[in-house]
């Protein structure tokens, strides 16, 4: 029987799909939402105020380790951003981009293995500011530059979080299931929804090259245009080891078969380890303070992301196992309840069950956080797939992948991953999400067909 806290759950829920539809925030509809069940629940406001709270706190420490990560590489970042290191990472691969075609996919897949270590917005400062340059003037129009930057690093590279597995933890924990198993389908269908969205985008840019000749197609140099590689010995020693280093530690996570948290774990401390030896070598006795300085750049980029995902993700966790942490012992799992209730009401199948977490995917993205949906829709995936059969981790991933390809910053102009593309790029924001929706959407459709054939 659903009760009244069912009631206002789904309520909240619909109140949270019609807002992003909207392009209006969220953050207070979940938290209020979460106010009114837990004083409901327990029949006190003291109560509801106290589960507001645990919401929170559950919701943080449940993405803490996310937040963390994300911190560490990005402080790492910065460290060899000081010495000129992030540039010499790079500079191999400019050998390579003597032709739009050959730029083109050099300039996507450099930004792909950028955003796995790195997350695709710092990646993006990266990677674009020193490669966009270099493929204009192999001929490569400036918006297919910025298209194969966006997609490739924003979509197929945030998407699957191969690498960090922010998104993959997020979307297993909501939807009660190992992260293992999350990531190796989000791995399958980011691929495939980027390597269709790919296949179109170069399509349309041969297109464009054969309307308009390459020379028409070079513009004129901006600021961010400086690709001088540091000829510092501890430049050219950091920008050779770190790349060696990092591979060294996938290869023995693949051969160790170290996943989730321990993954997690060790490529943080990698990055760690590498942040304290790149300060000391190039702040010399200011390390102690600069060591300081880069954390918090990173820690602050890291809120920066999770701040609306928090207070959003505890709202949802009232849904599956963590409702107990929030409202105490014996609390009821309202989504998972709710989606019984639905499955033995209306005949859903497979089909519709993976294009409607797609669909509920794309639209939780709308509000420019990738993020903040994939606790919606790994929930979903947990209270419908169970009792429909289907395979939950599955299902989540195909939620997942759609949010973060929508507010990931590939199809919202407002999301800052795509502004900050067409930023360096030197295009505009509204066209590039412009160009890149039915080529994201085709992706998205096949790599939900993929998904639905394994659930």
């Amino acid at each position: 029987m659903l009760t009244l806290c069912h009631w206002i759950y789904i309520l909240v829920v619909l109140a949270v799909i019609t807002a992003m539809i909207l392009r209006r925030d969220v953050v207070m509809i979940c938290l209020i939402g979460t106010f009114l069940i837990g004083s409901i629940y327990t029949g006190s406001i003291i109560a509801g105020l106290q589960a507001l709270f645990h919401s929170l706190m559950t919701g943080g420490t449940e993405i803490f380790d996310v937040m963390l990560i994300i911190a560490i590489m990005v402080a790492m970042l910065r460290s060899l951003e000081v010495m000129g290191a992030d540039k010499i990472m790079l500079s191999p691969v400019r050998r390579f981009m003597t032709t739009p075609t050959t730029t083109f996919f050099t300039l996507g897949l450099a930004m792909y293995a950028a955003s796995l270590f790195f997350w695709p917005t710092p990646a993006t400062a990266l990677v674009g500011a020193v490669l966009i340059p270099v493929a204009i003037d192999a001929g490569l129009p400036a918006m297919y530059a910025a298209m194969a930057v966006n997609v490739l690093g924003h979509g197929m590279g945030l998407s699957g979080d191969l690498v960090l597995q922010g998104a993959p933890q997020l979307a297993a924990k909501s939807a009660g299931v190992d992260v293992a198993l999350v990531l190796s389908r989000g791995a399958l269908l980011s691929i495939i929804s980027g390597v269709v969205a790919t296949i179109i985008i170069y399509i349309m840019m041969i297109r464009s090259l054969d309307k308009e000749p390459v020379s028409t197609t070079k513009t004129k140099k901006t600021e961010y245009t400086q690709l001088e590689v540091s000829r510092n010995p501890l430049a050219q020693t950091f920008g050779r080891v770190v790349p060696l280093v990092l591979l060294v530690v996938i290869v023995v996570m693949v051969i160790n078969k170290i996943k989730g948290g321990d993954a997690t774990a060790l490529l943080g401390g990698t990055g760690a380890a590498i942040l304290i030896a790149a300060t000391i070598s190039v702040e010399k006795n200011k390390s102690l303070e600069r060591i300081v300085a880069h954390l918090r750049e990173g820690f602050t980029f890291a809120i920066k992301i999770f701040a609306p995902v928090i207070p959003i993700a505890g709202f949802f966790f009232l849904g599956g196992s963590e409702s107990a942490m929030i409202l105490g012992e014996g609390a009821p799992q309202l989504l998972f309840d709710i989606g019984e209730t639905v499955a033995r009401a209306l005949p859903l199948n497979k089909i519709a069950l993976g294009f409607g977490n797609m669909v509920i995917g794309i639209i939780t993205g709308l509000d420019g956080s990738g993020f903040s949906g994939i606790p919606l829709v790994g929930g979903l995936a947990q209270a419908l797939g169970g009792p429909v059969g289907a395979h939950v981790p599955t299902l989540a991933a195909i939620g997942q992948v759609a949010a973060v390809w929508s507010g990931g910053g590939t199809i919202v102009a407002w999301c800052f991953g795509l502004a900050a593309t067409a930023g360096v790029a030197g295009v505009s924001p509204l066209e590039l999400a412009r160009k890149n929706f039915i080529p994201v959407m085709a992706g998205l459709v096949v790599a939900t067909i993929v998904g639905i054939f394994i659930m």
